[in-house]
């Protein structure tokens, strides 16, 4: 199987997943019911992203090239997949980078997502039924020669001690946040609203945290964000939300909301789901410095940063952690 002949396969994946199709439309209803987090409006956001961003024919052959994946591994190794599953699709990227580099690889995927993955190799499998040889699923992975592993702080402490012998990229938790400098237009609070509430902040690429100049005026902020004030008619966010809330009130604690998220002031970038921390600052670069560093933070949004409203719309380059999982597998 030829990098062309994968590349062309990934791309009629694209517009598969951006079809009308009888079958795909019912693998995302089934999703969806399997996971109460997955509604289809994120179902569909995040299959959409990948297809237009991840399986873009340029963009594919902008990897092949830079990573020099023209000629195929003279020996193919077997990449064991860990995937996560606290948004749809998130192991996607690494099954892609995987399939794309010529390795074989072995995906144990979250039971939280298993749905729409083992879906759409499926549906590869169908078009060419040698792909079956390169991408397969596993409960336990075993005699891999390598591993890429998603999880949270605790799981990567055991990926460590499981796969720490063998070349392995490990993940663990992370979170974004977003600097404002209070000029900031309505439209511009509008889509940071997306980068906040999409996926129900579940996603590493949510921002969990805003630092504010000193005075900073959140009514505008509030205002805007109420674009998603809807997700409180999802009984599980509306849960949440109802529980932050009496938590800050029975603590006496200082926070304000505007029906559907409760803003507090922390120096933590992690946030509970419906709750966003703010902090206030007198001089923007000592922030930049102090994010610069992070291992907690996967993206910064703001002006001079990623754009409003990107968080959740990575490009097939943009690797999770920083790590370059491309020219880890173009290296072992």
């Amino acid at each position: 199987m030829n990098l062309q002949h994968r590349i062309e396969l990934l791309e009629k994946l694209g517009k598969y997943i951006l079809s009308d199709n009888v079958d795909w439309k019912a693998i995302k209803e089934k999703a969806a019911r399997e996971n109460s987090w997955f509604i289809p409006e994120f179902i569909d956001l995040a299959s959409d992203a990948i297809a237009t961003s991840f399986l873009d024919t340029a963009a594919l052959n902008e990897a092949a090239e830079k990573y020099g994946l023209a000629t195929a591994p003279n020996q193919p190794k077997t990449v064991g997949v860990v995937m996560a599953g606290n948004i749809p699709l998130v192991g996607f990227h690494d099954f892609l980078v995987v399939f794309l580099s010529g390795h074989r690889q072995v995906i144990k995927s979250s039971s939280r997502d298993a749905v729409l993955i083992r879906h759409l190799v499926e549906t590869l499998i169908e078009w060419d039924p040698a792909v079956s040889q390169w991408v397969s699923f596993a409960e336990m992975l075993k005699g891999c020669d390598a591993y890429i592993a998603t999880g949270s702080n605790n799981t990567s402490r055991y990926f460590e001690q499981y796969f720490g012998k063998y070349p392995h990229v490990i993940r663990r938790n992370r979170t974004s946040v977003a600097i404002l400098d209070g000029n900031e237009s309505r439209h511009d609070l509008e889509r940071l609203a997306s980068d906040v509430y999409q996926y129900f902040g579940l996603g590493c690429r949510n921002v969990t945290k805003v630092f504010v100049p000193t005075g900073y005026d959140f009514v505008p902020l509030l205002e805007a964000f109420k674009k998603y004030n809807y997700l409180v008619d999802f009984h599980k966010y509306k849960n949440n939300y109802d529980y932050q809330l009496a938590v800050l009130i029975i603590n006496k604690l200082f926070y304000m909301t505007n029906g559907s998220i409760v803003l507090h002031e922390s120096t933590l970038p992690f946030s509970p789901i419906s709750q966003l921390n703010y902090e206030f600052y007198d001089n923007r670069e000592k922030v930049a410095d102090s994010l610069r560093n992070n291992s907690d933070i996967q993206a910064v949004v703001g002006n001079g940063y990623l754009p409003f409203g990107e968080g959740q719309r990575p490009r097939l380059l943009d690797f999770a952690d920083g790590t370059d999982t491309l020219k880890f597998l173009r290296n072992l």
